[in-house]
């Protein structure tokens, strides 16, 4: 595998190719990220990665400048993936002057959910990704970039962005990988205590419960249904954001009969200090 750092050594190493299968990440890799790895190099010819810690979605109360830092684990986990090129750029060479030409989403889907309770954040994920993009992209008929399902609202971004500027990527959504008990995995999950990570299984099966009983609701049902899930967290020491029941085509709540639309259940909930997501399709 080899490791650059500048966009000129990427391009070089990319130049005998045709279409890279592409997985952009923050580091701090766990199995979820391996597993996007190897589900999206089989439609590639050359498979990259990326490591690159994003400043432009951090707020500034976020945890920027404490976010692991992993490199070398990280390297020896990607080779072992079969990953050909890992592209960990300086923030200098990514950003060699403050970034002023940003991607702001629409605000119908990046302003809600994750957007309402951390603003800007799909702008900064929406202005690196389509920069990463054309690092790895630039000079290609086409490609594949994967993105995990646990950002689920995320996805729905990048490939609203994707169809919007008639870039000739396909995005792969790959299923959340979870622990045992359920836990999605997350590079947040290492800051957990103990306690917290026994607690924190909690999370996946609010949302079980949630939208099995959205299931046999009607949509006027749902808003009595999420208070009382963000309840049922609240009680055990949480501090919720949301729990909610949307349509998966365009994450608006539900008008429809519940039992035949396409459903997700998407949460999020501060457990101590730590700030976990986690969505459920139904």
């Amino acid at each position: 595998m080899h490791i650059v750092h500048t966009i000129a050594e990427l391009r070089e190493k990319l130049s005998g190719f045709k279409r890279p299968s592409f997985v952009p990440t923050m580091g701090n890799l766990h199995d979820g990220h391996i597993a996007l790895v190897k589900q999206a190099k089989p439609l590639g010819d050359v498979s990259v990665s990326s490591i690159f810690v994003n400043r432009l979605q951090f707020a500034p109360h976020e945890d920027f400048d404490s976010y692991p830092r992993t490199l070398d684990a990280d390297a020896q986990r990607l080779e072992a993936a079969g990953c050909n090129v890992l592209f960990a750029p300086r923030e200098k060479e990514l950003y060699p002057e403050p970034q002023t030409y940003k991607i702001h989403p629409a605000t119908d889907l990046a302003d809600i959910l994750e957007g309402h309770f951390r603003p800007g954040f799909f702008i900064g994920v929406s202005t690196v990704v389509l920069k990463l993009f054309s690092c790895v992209y630039a000079g290609m008929p086409g490609g594949v970039a994967a993105f995990g399902k646990k950002d689920y609202q995320q996805v729905m971004v990048v490939r609203r962005m994707v169809q919007q500027f008639a870039l000739p990527i396909e995005i792969l959504a790959g299923e959340t990988q979870r622990a045992e008990d359920g836990l999605a995995l997350s590079s947040r999950n290492g800051y957990l205590s103990a306690a917290e990570r026994q607690e924190a299984a909690e999370l996946s099966k609010a949302l079980k419960a949630l939208g099995a009983a959205a299931k046999a609701a009607r949509p006027a049902d749902l808003p009595g249904l999420e208070a009382q899930a963000m309840q049922t967290l609240a009680r055990r020491g949480w501090k919720p954001d949301y729990l909610t029941v949307r349509r998966r085509a365009d994450l608006m709540p539900p008008q429809g009969p519940l039992a035949s639309e396409p459903l997700v259940v998407l949460g999020a909930a501060k457990l101590g200090s730590t700030r976990l997501i986690d969505n459920l399709e139904i």
